[in-house]
Order: C-alpha cells, then sequence, then structure tokens
C-alpha cells in the first residue's frame, strides 16, 4: 500500500493494535503485519513518528523496560486514545461501506 493510501489511518491502526495490550514500536510493526496478513509491512521510520504523536496527543503513553539486556519503550492506549479508537473506527465503518457501495457491485470489476 502506497504511503498517500495509508495517510490518515495509521493512527486508527497503531490505536487497534495498541487496544489489545501494550507493545513495543517493534512489536507494534510486527502485529500490524500479522493482523493485515503481510499486507502492511511498515518501515521504522513511519511507525515511530506516529507513535510519538499519538502520545504527545495524549492517545498513549509509554514507559521503558529492559528484556535481554536491552532497553525497550512500551506503549500502551489511554482512556482517551480508546475514545478515539471508537470515534475512528465508526467513522472508517461508514466510509468503507459507502465505498462498498459504489465499487462492490460495479460490471468493470468483472469485465475483462
Amino acid at each position: 500500500m502506497s504511503g498517500q493510501a495509508l495517510k490518515g489511518h495509521l493512527d486508527m491502526l497503531l490505536l487497534a493494535v495498541l487496544a489489545d495490550g501494550p507493545q513495543h514500536g517493534y512489536g507494534a510493526i510486527d502485529e500490524l503485519r500479522r493482523r493485515s496478513g503481510e499486507y502492511f509491512d511498515l518501515p521504522e521510520g513511519t511507525v515511530y513518528p506516529a507513535l510519538h504523536r499519538l502520545e504527545k496527543a495524549g492517545y498513549l503513553v509509554s514507559s521503558w523496560s529492559e528484556a535481554s539486556g536491552r532497553r525497550r519503550k512500551t506503549y500502551s492506549i489511554t482512556r482517551k486514545g480508546t475514545n478515539a479508537l471508537t470515534e475512528q473506527a465508526s467513522s472508517w465503518s461508514s466510509f468503507s461501506a459507502a465505498v462498498e457501495k459504489i465499487v462492490g457491485g460495479a460490471s468493470w470489476l468483472t469485465a475483462t
């Protein structure tokens, strides 16, 4: 997926991943990849700025931990983040349903 197509949806996707439990950045990247069937294989340079932006907005909090001798930052969703996720997911459902009504049954999809 192009970065342009993902724009505006990455925050919702990250919040959804973190709604299931705290993750460090690499864990969130792996979870996005796994849940999307490898469709979202996003670079760190895309995900980490989004995590920082979400934290600054109050949607995430972070804490440092150590695993295998390495320090890593773990992100958790806040109540404000859960509320934002609920709102964004509802908006996405309405949008995607409307798009499906327009293109889902289009005759040109099966034309060769």
